[in-house]
């Protein structure tokens, strides 16, 4: 029958520190759990519904009759418990609140475990307290990491659509998180990435959101299997040494009716005022950051995802439209801080408490925030009056950064600038440089369809665009597809063109960006100082005329430093010359205009003599064919 867990239900405890919004673990009480009290085997449910008149279970275990399961209340705070013997694991559950209007709202549980397929959105009791882990190797090396220091290279995923079955018109074609584990493993490792970040896992209704409009925010998705399923990815993920990221949306939430909007006849979760409250560009509601229960549903759902799920970071998605008033606003449809301004200093106070908790819990994980406006200290310590994040994606960069690449090369020499401004403000955060879903979707087109010039061109484009983000300080991303060369714009409806690898030019690109990604994590001098300016010097910053760019990594040792030239006009300079800051005969590492990558050359000579001939401000200097849109890396 199982062991007495009375403990389960809520005491004056637990509604002390739920009030105070530090009850870290409150998942563990609210929501469904499998329990024996008084010996007899059930499932307590509870909720947090202060405003409701009352209200009552319904599910599969009692013929969804709201007369045999009625809750009862829990004052001060308004939490509601029921224990139902016959309720089982793997049922079907949804939570009937009566209003003090007398209105009657179904609505799925905020602490679900699991959840039904889309369109259909009931709760599943599930119990996720019963998989075997078997990483704790990688979370103990996880621990003593600075992850700073530590190669980054981000392989970002959204798992409906990276691939699908062969399908009918009406079904999904969605994988298995099982199936995924093995393939995105192979794939991963085939390719030289670090981490996976997982676009929509917490569970959402509509598809066309990318999970960035969540109801179900303790329940992995169901379109791929069950939480076990889930757990199994995450486990084989971390033992074949690959660190998985969510995707975490605390910014907002969508109005369907059965999930948090109004939750309890009243406004709960959101702002009461439509204009803290409402998000008029995303038709959603806005979390309440200074209400501690709506803090603590938040906080304790991203320690869920790390600490019952092992998950190694979050990226918390749209960080600005939570810390400005006026984000997407006019005039009239904001209301100012108590101090007239237009910061939420109730979000900021919640960034700050978030980022402390779980990085003090879980010494080695990552909080992301992805930050589109120059807010100061993002990745400054709390205690400096930063926000507390570990990483700040590089909006700056990436905006730059595409402008440029994609310019006819007629127009490079004047746009010189947009390539490197990124490095006047390169460690005021700790960044990561992204090229993102987002960029490739919206008419934006591919990575590979933004490039200039002929169709050979482009590819050639795009590897040298790829080794100058490889060589630019800040950790990377890139999103699935663009490592061979997608054509088309991402959907969430198709799988990616796959079949596009039976084409020798995008097989040529998939293999240069393995090459140049285990180039990356090969040599430290690419990644260990991205926070620290030592680890960064221009060569030439200024060849306008020719549009190349020239600069060296340096490592923490004595040796194994990088050179990166890279030429971004359709134009070979058959004796470029570049300085070089001692007397030492560079050695090649990678070529990207190699027969092999889809470049011209058979054969690439591997050893450069070092002259004693000023160049760049340097008493010694390389000379070398730069190839058209080609760039190569040097070790000094």
């Amino acid at each position: 029958m199982g062991e007495e867990n009375t403990d389960i239900r809520l005491g004056e405890l637990d509604q002390y520190y739920f009030g105070e919004g530090t009850h870290y673990e409150i998942y563990k009480k609210l929501g469904a759990h499998e329990a024996v009290i008084n010996g007899i085997k059930g499932v307590y449910f509870a909720v947090w519904a202060p405003h409701a008149k009352s209200v009552s279970v319904v599910g599969e275990f009692n013929g969804w009759d709201e007369s045999l399961n009625e809750m009862q209340r829990l004052e001060p705070i308004g939490f509601f418990e029921t224990f139902v013997k016959e309720a089982q694991e793997g049922q079907m559950y949804k939570f009937l609140i009566t209003t003090n209007a007398g209105e009657q709202l179904y609505k799925a549980d905020p602490f679900a475990n699991y959840a039904q397929l889309r369109p259909d959105n009931a709760s599943i009791i599930a119990n996720i307290n019963c998989f075997s882990w078997q990483d704790k190797e990688w979370i103990k090396k996880r621990e003593e990491k600075d992850m700073k220091k530590e190669p980054l290279v981000i392989y970002e995923v959204h798992l409906g659509s990276w691939k699908k079955h062969q399908r009918k018109e009406d079904e999904d074609g969605f994988y298995n998180y099982k199936e995924l584990a093995h393939e995105l493993t192979d794939y991963i490792k085939e390719m030289g990435y670090t981490h996976v970040e997982l676009m929509g896992i917490a569970e959402h209704p509509y598809d066309g959101s990318w999970g960035y409009q969540v109801t179900g925010y303790y329940a992995p998705t169901s379109r791929y299997g069950t939480p076990a399923d889930f757990m199994y990815m995450i486990n084989y993920f971390h033992k074949n040494k690959i660190g998985v990221i969510l995707d975490w949306v605390p910014a907002h939430f969508p109005k369907d009716a059965h999930g948090l909007a109004n939750f309890d006849g009243e406004a709960l979760f959101e702002y009461a005022d439509a204009r803290k409250g409402e998000h008029p560009d995303w038709g959603t509601k806005i979390f309440d950051f200074g209400k501690h229960e709506v803090s603590n549903f938040l906080i304790a759902n991203a320690l869920f995802w790390i600490e019952q799920y092992h998950i190694d970071g979050l990226r918390v998605d749209a960080v600005a439209s939570m810390l400005y008033l006026d984000y997407g606003k006019n005039a009239g449809e904001w209301i100012p801080n108590k101090l007239g301004g237009n910061k939420n200093l109730e979000a900021i106070e919640f960034f700050k408490h978030l980022n402390s908790v779980v990085l003090g819990r879980n010494h080695g994980t990552m909080m992301i925030a992805e930050e589109s406006t120059a807010w100061p200290k993002v990745t400054g310590g709390t205690q400096e009056d930063g926000l507390g994040f570990t990483f700040k994606w590089n909006m700056g960069w990436m905006n730059d950064f595409l402008e440029y690449v994609k310019l006819d090369p007629l127009f490079k020499k004047g746009a010189h600038g947009l390539m490197t401004f990124a490095m006047t403000y390169a460690y005021c955060e700790n960044y990561i440089l992204v090229l993102s879903h987002d960029e490739v979707v919206h008419l934006k087109c591919s990575v590979l369809s933004k490039m200039p010039g002929e169709y050979y061109e482009k590819f050639a484009n795009v590897r040298t665009a790829y080794t100058y983000m490889m060589g630019h300080p800040g950790k990377k991303l890139l999103f699935m597809g663009q490592e061979f060369g997608q054509v088309q714009e991402w959907s969430e409806k198709r799988a990616l063109d796959w079949q596009l690898l039976k084409e020798e030019p995008h097989q040529q690109l998939k293999l240069f960006v393995s090459e140049l990604q285990k180039l990356y994590l090969k040599y430290p001098a690419m990644y260990e100082r991205d926070t620290q300016p030592g680890g960064f010097e221009w060569v030439n910053a200024n060849d306008c005329d020719r549009s190349i760019f020239s600069f060296i990594r340096w490592s923490e040792t004595s040796k194994n430093h990088l050179l990166f030239v890279c030429n971004f006009t359709p134009v070979e300079w058959k004796d470029y010359r570049v300085g070089l800051p001692f007397k030492k005969n560079p050695k090649l590492l990678l070529n990207s205009d190699e027969k092999r990558f889809g470049g011209s050359q058979e054969k690439v000579t591997k050893t450069y003599k070092a002259e004693k001939k000023e160049c760049d401000g340097r008493e010694y200097s390389v000379t070398f064919s730069m190839k058209p849109y080609s760039a190569v890396i040097f070790l000094l």
